[in-house]
């Protein structure tokens, strides 16, 4: 599979409960149209683990793929920092 054109996102793993599934926070800044000022925003997505390797906190980087059930669009490529704990 190309990973041409695909959208690649880094984010945070907030939930690891299911199997072969997280859930990735990915936050992000931008500025305000109007005022300027500079806005975080966060969005949640579910990505598929396969050997469950990720744990909570770990900062992960996550490729969309087809559809792999009713909320499951992203696949996790790489764990890109561990978590302390």
């Amino acid at each position: 599979m190309s990973k041409e054109n695909k959208l690649v996102r880094s984010g945070t793993v907030v939930s690891n409960k299911a199997d072969k599934t997280v859930t990735v926070r990915v936050d992000r800044k931008f500025q305000h149209p109007l005022y300027g000022r500079t806005v975080k925003s966060s969005k949640k997505y579910m990505a598929h683990d396969e050997d469950n390797s990720c744990q909570m906190g770990d900062v992960v980087k996550i490729i969309e793929s087809r559809p792999l059930s009713k909320r499951k669009r992203w696949r996790v490529i790489e764990i890109v920092q561990k978590s302390v704990e």
